[in-house]
């Protein structure tokens, strides 16, 4: 359990020592989140791994993750108060640009599926 947190933390450093080297306008745990994708892809760790666990771990408390988030739009609120309207066309865009990249993926996945698998 204790190799999984070393990972996860270790792809998020990495990630910040990219960030802040490359001068990226991207945040460093994006970057790590991406490192540790690809590292996931190609270690294939098995369903016991403490990756895995880890993770699983993780997602069971994600609703402790969005306090800080919540505390600051309550110290932020007179901002966001004058700036509602880009924030919300912000979201709107963001969350549209989510939605049609999930549809595109699936439709991929399902014709992927339905040709058995052949490119």
């Amino acid at each position: 359990m204790i190799n999984g947190v070393l990972w996860i933390l270790g792809c998020q450093l990495v990630g910040e020592v990219i960030v802040g080297s490359l001068g990226l306008s991207v945040p460093g745990p994006v970057v790590g989140m991406v490192l540790l994708f690809a590292t996931l892809c190609v270690r294939r760790p098995g369903p016991g791994s403490g990756t895995l666990r880890v993770a699983d771990g993780l997602l069971g408390h994600l609703q402790l993750l969005f306090v800080p988030v919540s505390v600051g739009i309550m110290v932020h609120a007179g901002a966001i108060r004058q700036q509602w309207l880009p924030a919300t066309g912000g979201l709107v865009l963001s969350w549209a640009a989510g939605l049609v990249t999930v549809a595109v993926v699936a439709s991929l996945l399902l014709r992927d599926r339905a040709s058995g698998g052949r490119a």
